[in-house]
């Protein structure tokens, strides 16, 4: 089975984490099941882009970003060329290493980070 690498974010998961992550699932219900409570303001519906997360290493592993994914990530704080909405980003049978920004474009969140 795969694992997901968390680098440090200072709010949501201060020490990093390694997951293991089961093919065939978003990155963003895999972290939220291990108690890595990302923001999903839309619930998971790509109409936000709170979930937004930097894939350091693995991204050519997951499925091809669609067209309105890659719409909503022009939104996106800190947009990277390895940026993906979590909750779209489907795990296969690669490690990855995953980032979570510091912010988010949801203003309610960013005053507490």
């Amino acid at each position: 089975m795969p694992q997901i690498v968390i680098l440090p974010h200072a709010k949501l998961c201060p020490d990093g984490a390694v997951i293991e992550a089961p093919a065939g699932k978003s990155i963003c219900d895999i972290l939220l099941e291990n108690d890595i409570d990302i923001e999903h303001a839309c619930e998971k519906s790509c109409a936000c882009t709170t979930c937004h997360v930097l894939v350091r290493e693995g991204i050519a592993s997951l499925n091809e970003a669609t067209e309105l994914e890659e719409d909503m990530l022009d939104k996106a704080w800190g947009l990277e060329a390895v940026s993906r909405l979590s909750c779209q980003s489907i795990v296969a049978e690669t490690d990855l290493v995953v980032e979570i920004p510091k912010y988010t474009i949801n203003q309610v969140s960013e005053g507490s980070h």
